[in-house]
């Protein structure tokens, strides 16, 4: 479902073609999916999110457009990244938590050289994730070594092609070579399909557009927009994961998937909004008030004015032949 590069590198939403995949595919990817989330969600660590700073992914959405990259690299090369730098987190942790226990004259240098390490080679693996990234979406089309070198030695950082083979290497070892998952991006287009076959009235090719903006808005004010959810969810006591369960949440990409939607269709048409959130429970099992309050939080801190109501939506209840509930996030 990936769009044609233009100049720019993103996707040229023109050549953006929804309804051209037959029912069976669409519930079976739709399933997959759902399946994928649900693993995530479950193994969701305490860590999860802490590296999906506004620095950080701007750094990757700036350089993936500077290499011509469509925008689903600039979202794996996030995930990759994240992914990697939790598990060396939590490796660093695990070996610094015996030598707290020790005496004080013991001298931790295993954990503070791997600490040190991972800070002075930040930048080469971040730039390593999106090539991995880069891999994954163009067989024909990556970014070669001597491309990421010249960006590199640019910022003053000079490494070796055999340095840069051994960054990726270790990244793909500490993921266990697992890197090649589901985007938010990916969740989003398959709802938008399912939308589309089930007679959505808001055209779901303008959708995808305003999902794609925000979308990378997400992704920018992560820890504001999830910040604002956890405050609601206190305060008003809705369903939304609570507590220590509220980190696996940052993790559910149906969620976010179905919030974008939703706020993408408030933007595009306010009349039509009650009935897209209809048409994402019927299709996802989320619940709308779940739906509601997560497009809130969108626009909330996208637009910050003319926002839905925080309550359940009024919806509009109109006949629609929905595929097959494939995904059923638990709220």
């Amino acid at each position: 479902m990936a769009g044609a590069v233009g100049p720019s590198g993103s996707a040229a939403l023109s050549d953006f073609k929804f309804g051209a995949v037959d029912t069976q595919t669409i519930e079976d990817a739709l399933l997959h999916l759902a399946q994928e989330n649900e693993k995530a969600v479950r193994e969701a660590r305490g860590q999860a999110g802490s590296f999906r700073e506004t620095r950080i992914v701007e750094f990757v959405f700036l350089l993936s457009e500077q290499w011509c990259l469509e925008k689903s690299v600039s979202y794996q090369a996030v995930e990759i990244l994240e992914r990697f730098m939790v598990k060396q987190a939590e490796s660093i942790c695990s070996q610094a938590a015996p030598v707290v226990r020790e005496s004080e004259k013991a001298e931790p240098w295993s954990w503070r050289a791997q600490k040190e390490e991972l800070c002075s080679t930040f930048v080469l693996r971040l730039v390593s994730c999106v090539q991995l990234a880069s891999k994954l979406s163009f067989h024909y089309k990556i970014v070669s070594n001597v491309t990421v070198l010249n960006f590199l030695q640019a910022l003053g950082y000079l490494y070796t092609k055999e340095e840069l083979l051994e960054s990726e290497l270790a990244i793909l070892k500490s993921l266990n070579f697992q890197i090649n998952l589901p985007t938010p991006l990916a969740y989003v287009e398959i709802l938008l399909e399912v939308l589309g076959y089930n007679g959505c009235l808001v055209s779901v090719k303008q959708l995808h557009g305003t999902c794609l903006t925000l979308l990378d808005l997400v992704y920018l004010l992560h820890e504001p927009i999830y910040e604002s959810l956890l405050r609601a969810s206190i305060e008003n006591s809705t369903p939304m994961e609570q507590g220590g369960k509220f980190v696996s949440m940052k993790e559910d990409f149906m969620l976010l998937a179905v919030g974008i939607i939703a706020a993408s269709a408030f933007i595009q048409n306010q009349e039509w909004w009650g009935q897209v959130v209809e048409h994402l429970h019927s299709i996802t099992g989320i619940a709308t008030e779940n739906t509601a309050e997560f497009s809130y939080a969108i626009l909330t801190h996208g637009v910050g004015a003319s926002t839905p109501v925080r309550q359940q939506p009024g919806l509009h209840h109109l006949a629609a032949r929905p595929l097959r509930t494939a995904a059923t996030c638990n709220m």
